[in-house]
């Protein structure tokens, strides 16, 4: 399956998570199980709006003059001694540098280790007759080839709104999500980044409910 363009969507009523005095200069609707990527100036914020509820929209971030640097899992949450994001949380890359912080959230949770479904681990975990579905490194390939990325560049990534707990035993579950329609995350920027975001297309767990939805991105400029 070939991933559609985003589409753009008119304007509509922007979610409380925006500041009142914040000037909206972008908008936009990603279709499911599409990708979207941009680049983010600093100071500037994106939202991420969980448009149907139990959306997971997988997430990566590079400093956009140097992508060497870029989002690192084991530095984000040594900075902040959880396995979960939510507002304060910062984004950090390899060397410890903030790339991103989480400034609203009204989910509460969201996921930094159930990593992105691929064609590979679909055939793994449900079947050889999963591997011609699309997945999220697929959306990553497709969105980060725009900017010069390759597979190389791939990290491990975040997953807003999806809920995966971590048992007593270090056991990762992925189950139904806590988010629901109309709830929201903000991350500013702490510099000019890329985003890479794949509209997770994911229909063999509950990450989205087993039936993807779109999800709306807003940019503001203070």
């Amino acid at each position: 399956m070939t991933a559609a363009p985003a589409t753009a969507a008119p304007l509509a009523i922007v979610p409380p998570e925006v500041a009142a005095d914040a000037v909206v200069i972008h908008d936009e609707t990603v279709a499911a199980r599409n990708p979207w990527t941009r680049v983010i100036a600093a100071g500037d914020t994106l939202t991420m709006v969980d448009v149907g509820g139990n959306q997971a929209v997988d997430f990566l971030v590079y400093d956009a003059h140097d992508t060497e640097l870029r989002y690192s899992a084991p530095d984000t949450l040594q900075g902040q001694d959880t396995v979960y994001l939510t507002t304060g949380s910062v984004l950090r890359d390899a060397e410890h540098g903030p790339l991103m912080t989480v400034v609203a959230d009204t989910c509460g949770r969201h996921d930094t280790l159930g990593g992105a479904c691929s064609k590979e681990s679909n055939t793994l975990r449900y079947g050889h007759h999963t591997r011609a579905q699309h997945a999220c490194v697929e959306n990553f390939l497709l969105g980060g080839s725009r900017h010069g990325l390759g597979k190389r560049d791939l990290v491990s990534n975040i997953n807003w709104f999806m809920n995966v707990p971590v048992d007593p035993d270090g056991a990762l579950g992925i189950v139904d999500g806590i988010s629901a329609p109309g709830l929201a995350v903000s991350v500013r920027a702490e510099r000019d980044v890329l985003v890479l975001i794949s509209n997770c297309p994911q229909i063999n767990n509950p990450c989205n409910g087993f039936d993807p939805t779109p999800v709306r991105v807003i940019v503001t400029r203070a």
